[in-house]
């Protein structure tokens, strides 16, 4: 089995129990934003830089929290499985429009999903293992999320 390293971000919605997830463009399987390090860069570095490219937003460092590396098998890639080092972000970036959360690069479709619970899977549509099974328990055992 092949390791994928990734960062990734957990932003809550501000008066609801949801979680913005994005799906990449060909794929059916929602994840939360983030993605692969570049050479030579932290997961911190990684996170800022790809919520610029997928969501063309602004991240603060001071406003990150690691919330831990956890690992599963990848949503879009058979025989792989994903690392994640997953940062939460205190409150929403200033320019996230929460009504309508623009997307740029790879991002197909952004949304907001409810935590509690996760909705099930479906022929047509996919929620990643790292976010329905490490992260979601995470937020749960970190007292950020209800439930």
């Amino acid at each position: 089995m092949n390791d994928i390293r990734v960062s990734a971000l957990v932003l809550l919605h501000p008066e609801r129990e949801e979680l913005l997830m994005v799906r990449k463009s060909g794929t059916t399987s929602f994840m939360l934003p983030g993605g692969k390090p570049e050479d030579g860069e932290s997961a911190e570095d990684t996170i800022i830089r790809e919520i610029a490219e997928e969501l063309g937003l602004e991240l603060h460092p001071d406003r990150l929290q690691a919330l831990g590396t956890f690992t599963a098998a990848a949503a879009n890639e058979a025989d792989h499985r994903v690392i994640g080092d997953v940062f939460c972000y205190d409150g929403l970036p200033e320019t996230l429009d929460v009504e309508n959360i623009a997307h740029l690069a790879e991002i197909a479709e952004a949304g907001w999903f409810p935590i509690d619970p996760l909705p099930a899977d479906s022929n047509a549509r996919q929620f990643a293992p790292l976010t329905r099974s490490e992260v979601i328990p995470a937020l749960h055992a970190a007292g950020r999320a209800v439930g």
